[in-house]
Parts: C-alpha cells; structure tokens; sequence
C-alpha cells in the first residue's frame, strides 16, 4: 500500500472514529447537542477519503463509526450484568459484543449507500441524506436510535417531531451537517463558496423555528382550556430483585407511600409503576380491586402480574397495567405487546440457565384504553415507549386522551438509559401532542406536557412522589395519521438515486 493510500486509509478512519464519538456525546444520553451537529460532517469527511477505495472502504469507515457510538452510548448496558447476569462477564460481553456488531453494521450500511450515491455524481447532501432516514427507519434494531432524539431539549425546533417524527429532526440536523461540512470544505479550498447549501440550511432551521413558535402559541392555548386532572406518582426505590423475594414488602412500602402522598393534598389518580403488584391478578375482569388498593379510596393505576387462561387451556402470565375506579372495581385492563427478548421472552428454554432473573411473559396483541370517567389513557409499559411506531399503534387504536407510561430502569442504576427512557417518552409527547405521566420505581418519573417539557419530575434513585395537573387533549396529529413517512420517501429517493448517475 502507497503512503498516500495509507494516509487515505488513517484518515477514513480518523474521521469516522472523531464522528462516532461525537454522536454518542451529542446524543440524548450525554446530552452535548452541538455536537450532534457535525458528528455526520465528521463521518463524511473521512468516506470522502474512503470511497476513492470502493465500496467496501466506506462500509468499514460507517462501521467504525457505528462501534465508536456504541461503545460510548450504550456503557449503561453493562449495569446488567451484575444484577441481571448474576455477574457473568463473559455471557454479558458475549451479548454487548453482538449488540455492538449489529449496531455498527446500520452505519456500515449508510456508509456504503453513500458511497455508491457518490460514485454515480451525487453531491454530499443528496448522498448523505436520504440513506440515513432510510436506514433509520428500516433497520431492525432492539433499541431503537435516531440523530433527531438528540435534540428534544431544543423545544422550539423539535416540535416538527408531530408532523414526521424523530426522522423528520434526523433530517434537519443532517442539513445543518451538510452546511458544515460544505463550509469546511470551501475553507479549505477544495469548493465554491456553497451559498446553495447555506440558504437549504437557513431555510430548513427557520421553518422549524417558525413552525415551533406557531405551535407552542397553538398548545399553550389548547391547554389552558382542557379538563384537568390531577394525578400523583409514587416512586418507591425498592430494589429491583424485591418484587420477587418479598412482594408484600414492595406493595406494603407502595401503600405507605401513597398515603404520605394523600396526606399532603388530594389527587384525582395515582399511579403506581410497573409490576408493582406481582401475586398475579386473576383475570376475566372485572375484577374487586381492595386488596390492593386497600384504604387508599382513591383511582390507581398501577403495574401488575396478571394470569389468565391461554386458546390451549395453559395458564399465561402478562405483564400488565390495572385500573382500580373510584368504587374499587379492576374492570380495565392492558397486557404488554412488546416483550424483550432475553429478559421477558426466550427464544430457547435452555436459555433459562444462562439468564436466572428473564421473565416468561405472554405477548398481548390489542391495546385497549383504560378509562377513568371522561379520561382514556393508553398506557406503554416499560420498552413499549421507545418504539415510536408502536406507540403510535396504541394511540390509532386507543384513541386516549392522557398516556400513561409505566417503568422499572432500576436495572441500569446510576446510568444514562433511565434518561434516555425519559427523553424517548417526551418525544412521545410531542408526536401525539398529549400529556405524558411516566411512573418508574426507581426514577425519573415525569410529567411532560404536549411540548415535550417536564412539568415536574423527580430524581433518579430516590424515594419521591411527584404530583401536578394534566390536561385532556384529542390533537390527531400528521405524524399519528402517516407515521414515519420521511424514512419511505427517502428509502425511494435512495433507490431512484441510485439508478440516475448525475452528469457532470
């Protein structure tokens, strides 16, 4: 190899490792969103040296970036496996080994797209575009990651978020990237001054800026007329393993709890995280609910075990969440859909062994309201809440007018993923334009408003109960009626792309 290959070859993977790193820094979890903003120049500038080599080249530069990501995103992972794996290292490095590889794979596949969209004369915005929504919105990925989650901080600008989703704030930051690079490039004099690219990005931000002001004037409005509802959250702190080893103290220590909560002013609900409740509830409802409720005479929703009969006779457990009305009565009900593989689902028994704290749930496929009077509530459980699309499957069908999210990261401790969690379900706020009530044992349980800002919240491991006042809202936003429609037009913008070689 010539040193000016090799040179070549350090600098691909230069530019890639630099922007990897700053994607997961500029990232929801690390939270320096500037950074997200040239984390792609960076990428492009180092497959601009890599495409000279083919294919092949590029596709190792985007998988190098993908590792570098992973590696600083997904540190939190490793919290696992002292509690979830019983300490086995070599098992949990197995696993974040192979989540990495996968991970990394998505970007190696972006980087070949561009570079075969270069290679046919496409410029740096149209190639490094358009394959990212596409790639975004088609690769099969347990947890889910967009370059537009960065940005949920920056409320103005990420209210776009109702008319297309994250992938609609993946493309505006992917345009202030390409000004960026198109500005580095022109210092450098390897281009014209790109006043093209400059008025694009300056005409992308100040439309979602426009749009931002317009609806945060629109919602604020919205909700100052909305029925109101005053609901309170208990966030016990138990540990994680408690449910199982000592349910009664997990329910006693939330019953207590609640009371200290009524005492200090009345609420119209209480919601109480998931599986709180574990002895498993006895299904068909309805149900009497005073064993659980207890004294508390107040309307609690809560996570729970529930059992019922299967087609085949076999009785399954579900992952669920109860309503208990005003008069005691559990008459609804919802049983998680998304279950996790390896934690509440194994693909193989013998897994079973090697994974002593997994789950064995059964998977729902409906997704009913619980309501409460005029109030209907979809309520994700847990991992449901990160799967845009899936959420956007409960509001379609349950048509609520509050959702309610219940969670248990108690598993990741003092990590990122409890606050990625949180930012996720603000996102959720903003596609469906509701009021999000977020319960988890061990933090951060919220309340966002339609904005996607936290009303209220509390701290991440701590005893806490939160109260504050939502509001019912009905919006059927673009983004509930069409879903994640900018990742298909750019997945046929890529294919047509691809069969037009540009001239000149």
């Amino acid at each position: 190899m010539s040193a000016a290959a090799r040179g070549g070859t350090a600098r691909a993977l230069a530019g890639a490792a630099l922007g990897g790193a700053l994607f997961f820094l500029g990232y929801a979890g690390w939270g320096v969103w500037p950074l997200a903003l040239v984390a792609w120049a960076a990428l492009w500038w180092g497959l601009e040296a890599a495409r000279a080599r083919g294919v092949a080249a590029a596709a190792l530069a985007g998988f190098v970036f993908g590792w570098v990501a992973h590696a600083g995103g997904f540190g939190w992972l490793w919290r696992l496996v002292d509690v979830f794996l019983d300490g086995n290292r070599p098992l949990g490095a197995a696993l974040w080994l192979a989540h990495s590889a996968w991970f990394a794979a998505a970007y190696a596949a972006y980087a070949a797209l561009y570079a075969a969209l270069r290679a046919r004369g496409w410029a740096v915005a149209a190639a490094g575009v358009a394959p990212l929504l596409a790639v975004e919105w088609l690769w099969p990925a347990l947890f889910p990651v967009r370059l537009g989650d960065a940005f949920v901080d920056r409320t103005a600008f990420v209210q776009i978020a109702d008319l297309g989703g994250a992938l609609l704030v993946t493309a505006l930051a992917l345009v202030v990237n390409a000004a960026v690079f198109e500005t580095l490039r022109w210092a450098a004099g390897a281009r014209p001054l790109p006043r093209g690219t400059w008025a694009a990005a300056a005409l992308a931000v100040g439309a979602a800026a426009a749009y931002g002001t317009l609806r945060i004037r629109a919602l604020e409005d919205a909700v100052a007329r909305a029925p109101e509802l005053r609901a309170g959250v208990v966030q016990g702190n138990l540990d994680v393993l408690a449910k199982r080893r000592d349910p009664e103290r997990m329910h006693a220590a939330y019953l207590q709890q609640t009371r200290e909560l009524l005492a200090d002013g009345s609420v119209d609900l209480v919601v109480w995280p998931e599986t709180v409740y574990t002895r498993g509830i006895q299904g068909p409802l309805p149900v009497a609910g005073d064993l659980i409720r207890r004294d508390l005479g107040v309307p609690l929703l809560f996570g729970a075990a529930s059992v019922r009969s299967g087609p085949d006779g076999r009785s399954l457990t579900y992952n669920s969440a109860f309503l208990i009305e005003a008069d005691g009565a559990i008459r609804d009900g919802y049983d998680k859909n998304l279950l996790i593989p390896l934690a509440e689902r194994l693909p193989v028994g013998a897994l079973a062994r090697w994974l002593p704290h997994a789950d064995h749930f059964g998977a729902a496929a409906d997704t009913p309201p619980l309501t409460l009077g005029p109030w209907r509530m979809a309520t994700p459980i847990c991992y449901e809440a990160i799967v845009a699309g899936f959420v956007r499957r409960m509001v379609r069908e349950a048509r609520p007018n509050l959702l309610v999210m219940l969670s248990n990261d108690s598993w990741f401790g003092d990590s990122q993923e409890p606050w990625l969690h949180l930012n996720l379900a603000r996102l959720r706020a903003i596609e469906h334009r509701r009021f999000v009530v977020r319960a988890a044992n061990g933090g951060v349980s919220a309340i966002i408003d339609p904005l996607g800002r936290l009303a209220g919240r509390t701290g991440l491991l701590t005893r806490e109960n939160l109260r504050g006042s939502v509001r019912a809202l009905y919006a059927d936003t673009v983004y509930a009626r069409l879903g994640d429609w900018p990742g298909a037009l750019a997945t046929a913008a890529v294919a047509a792309l691809l069969l037009v070689r540009r001239a000149g």
